[in-house]
């Protein structure tokens, strides 16, 4: 058991196409990471005169076309196969990076044109980000699917880490058009891994078939209460939370930094989320309670950034505000892909992403003007009020739910039911898929599993009823059947 902890945290790395695809991603990313920070200081301190609403605007065109798009994406990585889209969908960022790089490099770019690029980055990426999380489904097994998710995150956070420091570097030595162009020759790495995977090794998976099946993914989400607090709680960090290139390029200048000083604000920030993607890692499955408490930990996490005197005290800060988000994001990912019916969850995934990175343009353009009008403190103070918020609903979700209870022997204390895992969903699904159980949108439970969970008396009667159903959504359709079989 002692070492089953550390085999058990990278236990996805027994599988040769993972261990690929970490590697091709870990290169890819710390290079979009570094496009990430120059484009920011280039729109705030080249195009514009430190004008964090034109940064505010770019981020929003760039995170628009995820919300628009998200029937159309999530469909196409359902339907289509994820490993050759993602070929094309890298292959395309390549091209967009290398031609902002040159036109840098020449000094022809304008504010007007970056914002069309966004907007091109922002289409790319709409297609490019359900695919690549669902395809982690693609390269392992289920029971390993929650920690491969959770690798993922600490290649993505560990890239965050590295990308934006050796960027800050580039920027001051040689200016940014050369970042761009890095980035580039990384988005390689994805290419070469995708290229080099075995798809003879590749988990089956259903493919959803059909344009009528678009929504299904809303309806499927809709019948889940789960579901809907945690997109809900993603919404409110997503658009007022998490963005960290307004915060912490303000205060950078608040601070008299450069980009030097921007960029590694960024990489501490990545130093708490990869210490939150590691932890998360470690466990076993996710828990919808971790999210809401991660949401918690942010709304702190930012108060003290907003009260941070010193340039050092507020990247100190930023370590746990990078745990929280990452401990919050993570859980959440992992939740949503674990519960999902396997027929939809790319189509869920793609809700999932377009809600993350869609509340960006409602709420960029906001923080953006609240930092250039009222100060970048004041920005941070509007994003820990929606994670206090984020927290509330979800608090309120657990007690109205009935999951966090008086304990049934002890006077002041307080019980949470547990999550029903992942076994719930695999059972609905049988051995052979077809096109029509593809196209089923509920998650059923079984009739036999009801009554074995039922007729335990050994269990309280709350708990049973909260384990035969607790797949969300499943309560009251549970309830209403055992009336119609009594009647």
């Amino acid at each position: 058991m002692s070492s089953g902890n550390g085999s058990a945290m990278f236990r996805s790395f027994s599988i040769f196409n993972y261990r690929v695809w970490f590697i091709g991603a870990l290169v890819s990313n710390v290079g979009a990471w570094m496009q990430s920070t120059a484009l920011s200081w280039v729109v705030l301190t080249q195009l514009t005169h430190n004008d964090a609403g034109a940064m505010g605007i770019t981020m929003a065109l760039q995170f628009a076309p995820p919300l628009l798009l998200v029937g159309v994406t999530g469909w196409v990585a359902d339907r289509f196969d994820r490993r050759k889209l993602l070929m094309l969908t890298q292959s395309l960022l390549l091209v967009l990076g290398l031609t902002i790089g040159v036109l840098l490099l020449r000094g022809v770019m304008t504010l007007p044109l970056m914002l069309v690029f966004a907007v091109a980055l922002g289409v790319v990426a709409a297609f490019d980000n359900p695919s690549r999380q669902a395809f982690v489904s693609d390269l392992v097994s289920q029971e390993n699917a929650s920690n491969a998710v959770a690798l993922n995150a600490a290649s993505f956070n560990t890239a965050r880490m590295i990308g934006p420091a050796v960027a800050g570097i580039v920027i001051v030595a040689v200016g940014t058009g050369w970042v761009f162009l890095v980035n580039a020759v990384a988005f390689l790495a994805m290419i070469v891994a995708l290229r080099v995977i075995r798809t003879d090794e590749l988990v089956p998976r259903v493919k959803a078939t059909g344009a009528n099946r678009l929504a299904d993914g809303f309806r499927y989400v809709r019948r889940r209460p789960d579901l809907m607090v945690t997109f809900a709680m993603v919404f409110l960090l997503g658009a007022f939370g998490m963005n960290f290139p307004i915060f912490a390029s303000t205060m950078a200048l608040e601070f008299g930094r450069d980009a030097d000083g921007y960029g590694l604000l960024s990489s501490i920030l990545a130093i708490g989320s990869l210490a939150g993607a590691l932890l998360a890692a470690r466990r076993d499955r996710a828990r919808i309670r971790l999210v809401i408490v991660g949401a918690g930990m942010f709304a702190i996490a930012a108060s003290l950034s907003a009260l941070a005197p010193s340039y050092w005290l507020y990247a100190a800060t930023l370590m746990l505000t990078g745990f929280a988000v990452v401990t919050t994001l993570t859980t959440a990912n992992g939740y949503v892909q674990t519960t999902t019916d396997p027929a939809l969850r790319g189509r869920v995934l793609a809700l999932y992403m377009a809600i993350l990175m869609g509340g960006t343009p409602v709420g960029a353009p906001i923080v953006g003007y609240v930092a250039a009008h009222a100060g970048p403190r004041a920005a941070i103070w509007l994003g820990a009020g929606a994670a206090l918020l984020a927290f509330a609903i979800g608090f309120s979700w657990l007690v109205l739910s009935g999951r966090l209870h008086r304990h049934e022997s002890r006077r002041f204390a307080f019980s949470l039911d547990e999550t029903r895992p992942i076994s719930v969903v695999n059972r609905v699904a049988p051995e052979e898929f077809s096109d029509e159980v593809a196209a089923t949108t509920p998650i059923r439970l079984p009739s036999v599993t009801v009554p074995d969970l039922a007729s335990d008396p050994r269990r309280p009667a709350a708990e049973r009823l909260d384990d035969e159903c607790e797949v969300g959504g499943e309560r009251d359709r549970l309830i209403d059947g055992r009336r119609d079989n009594r009647g």
